[in-house]
């Protein structure tokens, strides 16, 4: 159950519930006492990416129990969840949030060059605004029937892959980036890349907006064989549904950094600027990281990292900057408007558009 002071609301419902409640959602107003008093109560709206639902009702609750420990300060925390790009979007088009906890680079700073953050947003909170990281694995069946073990197996005939929508998802795009640099990294050209992607996405069984909904389709609707996710949401798979399904851990994968960003201009406005950066903050505590790794992401603190060791094996990790110069040019390149997947996939008539 999540915590009573912790409400969710889909993303495209917040709009509306912001406009019934005159366009304010109360944060840093005084919730009690004389106008223009110190406030003693918050509300913080934080808009994340897909498989983070859990990750942040146990976070929120730590943090709010802290902080009114702490200060003697109550906050809400409203949670709002969906594909990366798409909850970037719907930032730009006037959601309120007071953070932006997205799954890539590119979202975040799209909401810079629409004046939403100041410059070097990246450098206001510690190693980068990344408090955890993460990497794409291979979920498949017990057993591993169609014995998928490398990048190079997705490709084959018969092989059903579920993977979200690149042009919605950041976990998306991540697969996508993974798949093209486990040709070009291994020299590989550029148009063995595009082939080799392009018999993927032909394999491609269901192209969810997001991952959680990737996710539904894998392990509750059964369809596919390997389903190409994070490693928190394989892991946490796992955890629901023991017996059902193993990780596969291909030989390299891509580096997952998902920053942080307190939103400039929405903080101002409301008045809620420093309780947001503590919440921020808490991330990089010592409870913040344990809880981070309970659920599976990889925390920045090597010491609880190597507590949980057993639980993240080593594996060979590359970078954006590996195959392209910038996430400014893998965004221009492969997930804009007529660029590289759009030349390369073709939708299924079984593709779940919802």
């Amino acid at each position: 159950m999540r915590p009573l002071s912790t409400t969710w609301f889909p993303a495209t419902l917040l709009p509306l519930l912001a406009i019934v409640a005159g366009c304010d959602f109360g944060a840093g107003k005084p919730m009690s006492g004389e106008r223009g008093a110190t406030p003693t109560s918050f509300e913080l709206l934080n808009v994340s990416y897909d498989p983070t639902r859990e990750l942040w009702r146990d976070l929120n609750a730590a943090f709010i129990a802290d902080y009114k420990a702490q200060k003697q300060i109550d906050v809400t925390i409203k949670q709002s969840h969906g594909g990366s790009a798409s909850q970037a979007r719907a930032i730009i088009d006037g959601l309120e949030a007071d953070v932006a906890t997205l799954s890539l680079w590119p979202d975040t700073d799209a909401l810079r060059k629409q004046g939403l953050l100041k410059e070097g947003w990246e450098e206001k909170l510690p190693n980068q605004s990344l408090p955890y990281t993460s990497t794409v694995v291979f979920l498949v069946r017990t057993g591993n029937p169609k014995g998928v073990k490398d990048w190079a197996d997705l490709a084959k005939p018969g092989i059903a892959v579920i993977t979200p929508n690149p042009k919605t998802s950041g976990n998306g795009r991540l697969s996508f980036l993974a798949a093209w640099g486990s040709i070009t990294l291994k020299g590989g050209s550029e148009d063995e890349a595009r082939e080799f992607v392009r018999k993927v996405y032909g394999n491609v069984a269901v192209l969810d907006t997001g991952a959680r909904g990737a996710t539904t389709t894998f392990s509750m609707k059964g369809i596919g064989d390997v389903f190409l996710t994070m490693e928190s949401e394989a892991q946490m798979t796992l955890k629901e549904s023991p017996g059902k399904f193993e990780i596969i851990y291909p030989p390299q994968s891509i580096l997952h950094e998902p920053h942080l960003a307190v939103v400039d201009r929405v903080v101002d406005k409301k008045g809620t600027r420093e309780v947001a950066v503590d919440y921020m903050k808490f991330l990089y505590t010592p409870a913040g990281q344990e809880i981070i790794a309970k659920h599976f992401f990889r925390p920045i603190d090597k010491d609880v990292l190597a507590k949980h060791h057993d639980v993240f094996p080593d594996v060979k990790l590359f970078t954006i900057t590996d195959i392209v110069a910038n996430w400014d040019e893998a965004q221009g390149k492969f997930f804009a408007e007529n660029g590289v997947f759009d030349a390369l996939y073709r939708p299924a008539k079984s593709e779940n558009r919802e």
